[in-house]
């Protein structure tokens, strides 16, 4: 088996650059042709102008709920595929409900670049036990399995003891699905007396990989390695041998912006993760994921030359109800577009005696704190104390509304 996937992996910064500045503007001709909801999102831009990330941070954010109120109008898929509904290979359901394409094509979820990392190609017989019901988890892992000509037992959830002895009977090299299910079936495997040690490596998704629970599987003598991916997007950043961050895969860019708005934050500072899609089927641009992550500096030990970012870091719905007013990220941005001096800004909502009370933290070298204050009242519509900060010494969590309220 060949270290890398394919030639992209190792592309220089500027190789990369010059095939983002020809897939970019081609994708989003695509989406504004075939596909009408995204087009109707995009207006009249051109996209031959949309050549780089700069470019690329101008067009609005699309949301999850954004899918779900297209679809209600416009079923199954909203507008925002390229394929009619019984042109695509599969239809599925996740929670919502929002509707979803699947595509048979070589590696359509691009889960084969992450199985390859894995170590797992042509020699293994995959114990897949993501679910095949309703939703993609188990087809976007048969999908990439394929890809690397792996043979696939599709086990699915559940019936914990006859995946034990299946694992057994069959040899199973390697596993595929969440973190935690793995441990349940070699636990399981042990009480019943059956040698599940053929099993060398796993790919895990769909939950989080503790640092205990990947030791226990090192000490078993399987390399576990984990994905970041979703129903909509398929693949999106996976772990390699070198196992220092996450890689973001070649086939979609990823942004780190601001919660609950499109705009990116200095490199390192954590943020929401955007994710746009070069699928041509379903051309997903500037995809809001919900998930916090942070980009980190400089390239893998493993040779891969991609970004790369510090994995899941929490989710990015910050918005709060404070003195019977929403707060949102998006007015906390707003109020930091007024003030060039104002760095980083950070909202504290608390209880004084039985009253909601609200402050508003600021990074800044110096800045009118009237001034300030007019405008707190004016973007977040409530009143609050202002609090001055020296540059970089506000959290680096990625929250812009910290609710510290107690609900108990």
């Amino acid at each position: 088996m060949s270290e890398y996937f394919d030639a992209l992996e190792t592309r220089s910064d500027d190789e990369r650059a010059a095939g983002l500045a020809t897939a970019l503007p081609r994708q989003i001709a695509n989406a504004m042709a075939n596909a009408s909801g995204m087009a109707a999102r995009l207006g009249a831009i051109d996209a031959a102008t949309i050549t780089d990330r700069t470019a690329l941070a101008t067009l609005p954010v699309l949301r999850k709920s954004d899918l779900g109120s297209a679809q209600k109008t416009s079923a199954p898929f909203g507008g925002f595929t390229t394929k009619a509904p019984n042109g695509t290979r599969h239809v599925f359901q996740s929670p919502g409900p929002i509707y979803e394409p699947g595509g048979d094509t070589v590696d359509w979820w691009r889960m084969g670049r992450f199985l390859h990392a894995c170590g797992i190609g042509s020699a293994d017989i995959v114990q897949n036990c993501f679910s095949y019901h309703l939703t993609p988890a188990g087809m976007i892992f048969e999908n990439g399995a394929a890809t690397v000509g792996a043979t696939v037992f599709p086990a699915g959830t559940g019936q914990t003891e006859l995946q034990a002895q299946a694992a057994a009977d069959l040899g199973i090299t390697a596993y595929a699905g969440t973190p935690d299910y793995l441990k349940v079936i070699l636990d399981k495997g042990a009480e019943m007396g059956v040698d599940l040690s053929s099993i060398k490596r796993a790919a895990v998704s769909g939950g989080a990989l503790f640092p205990s629970l990947r030791q226990e599987y090192v000490d078993r003598g399987i390399q576990c390695l984990q994905a970041y991916a979703t129903a909509d997007l398929g693949n999106i950043a996976y772990e390699t041998s070198a196992m220092e961050g996450m890689i973001v895969d070649e086939g979609v860019i990823v942004e780190i912006v601001t919660p609950g708005t499109g705009i990116p934050v200095k490199s390192g500072e954590v943020g929401e993760v955007v994710v746009t899609t070069m699928n041509p089927d379903y051309p997903l641009l500037r995809f809001a994921t919900g998930d916090l992550s942070a980009v980190m500096p400089g390239v893998s030990p493993c040779g891969r030359t991609n970004m790369r970012i510090k994995g899941w870091m929490g989710r990015a719905d910050q918005t709060a109800k404070i003195k019977g007013m929403f707060v949102r990220p998006e007015q906390v941005a707003a109020l930091v577009e007024r003030h060039p001096e104002i760095l980083k800004a950070r909202v504290i909502a608390t209880r004084e005696g039985e009253q909601d009370a609200m402050t508003v933290q600021i990074e800044t070298d110096g800045v009118n704190l009237e001034d300030v204050s007019a405008s707190v009242q004016a973007t977040l519509k409530l009143r609050g104390t202002v609090e001055q900060h020296a540059p970089g010494t506000l959290p680096n969590d990625g929250k812009v509304i910290d609710d510290q309220r107690s609900y108990d």
